[in-house]
């Protein structure tokens, strides 16, 4: 995680307090075990339907995006609650 950290920063990503960062998408080989966007919509060439009836092939600005995790074994339970976040605009740079 210290190498993540300093590949981002030093490419002058702006990282904060609270910022939830990973490893990688911890999928499966069927479809309902898909992690990730790029997964699920095969690239982008198969939308997902979302319950108001659109469609998405990629997150957009202002999408809200909620992770729940845990893991359990041998029935203790360990997790980290709910994530939660709304995708911004990117930051316009005035020269």
């Amino acid at each position: 995680m210290e190498q993540q950290l300093a590949h981002h920063t030093i490419n002058g990503c702006p990282v904060n307090v609270g910022d939830l960062m990973a490893s990688g998408t911890i999928s499966g080989p069927d479809p309902h075990e898909f992690g990730s966007m790029l997964e699920l919509t095969w690239k982008g060439t198969k939308p997902l339907k979302l319950n108001n009836g659109e469609e998405r092939k990629f997150l957009q600005d202002g999408d809200t995006i909620i992770i729940k995790g845990f893991a359990e074994k041998n029935g203790i339970r360990v997790g980290f609650g709910t994530c939660e976040a709304t995708i911004l605009p990117a930051k316009t740079l005035t020269f």
